[in-house]
């Protein structure tokens, strides 16, 4: 009898593989909490807003977050790009941006741009973008070949699209972190604004977590 029972479920099995090249589906994977920052790479604002509530917050829930990092500033006219602090900002987000593209995990190009950032005023000097690189195990040629791709034209492009999301989600001060769509908290003129969970990681730890569990996010 169990015999019977066992080969009527290996016939029930065939055939279901069998259908039309039909297999067992995959269990869904589980969404994450859209998490974003917008940052200018030579602003103050951006550098406490990452060492004092991003980073931390990381270290809790990165397995819980989408995470983006997108940069304020302008698109213009023939192709081109104008950042509040002059064109070595620029090139400085531009750095970063090939760094998130050529190492998606977060653990590391958010990492890099935090070491960067600690030394904003000093953003782009090639000195402390090859000992970021080095702290963080980030090949400075695939960099280099990055900027340099299409002349330039890559980087430059990576650059429009990053600020034409920020515009779009309406964005206009670095440092800005959004949450599941909406505005979390802003870090503007050396102060916090805008916070109404609060500006402490184990706050936004908090919230992460409390989406991740309800699945109550876009």
């Amino acid at each position: 009898m169990l015999f019977f029972a066992l080969f009527c479920l290996g016939v029930i099995i065939d055939d279901y593989n069998s259908d039309d090249g039909a297999s067992w589906p995959e269990p869904a994977r589980r969404a994450k909490v859209p998490l974003e920052a917008h940052i200018m790479s030579k602003c103050p604002d951006a550098k406490d807003c990452l060492h004092d509530l991003i980073l931390p917050a990381m270290q809790n829930v990165s397995d819980m977050v989408d995470f983006t990092l997108s940069y304020v500033g302008e698109s213009t006219p023939y192709d081109g790009v104008k950042c509040m602090h002059g064109q070595t900002e620029c090139l400085g987000n531009m750095i970063e941006l090939c760094a998130a593209h050529l190492y998606p995990d977060p653990k590391i190009y958010l990492g890099f741009t935090m070491c960067l950032t600690r030394d904003y005023a000093e953003i782009p000097k090639r000195e402390l973008v090859q000992d970021c690189a080095l702290e963080h195990s980030i090949s400075m040629e695939a960099l280099n070949d990055c900027l340099n791709a299409e002349d330039g034209g890559k980087a430059v492009e990576m650059l429009r699209e990053s600020f034409n999301r920020t515009a779009d989600a309406g964005v206009t001060k670095s440092c800005t972190v959004r949450l599941n769509g909406e505005i979390r908290c802003v870090r503007d003129g050396g102060k916090w604004k805008e916070c109404e969970g609060g500006h402490s990681p184990e706050e936004l730890v908090s919230e992460i977590q409390e989406l991740a569990a309800t699945g109550l996010w876009s």
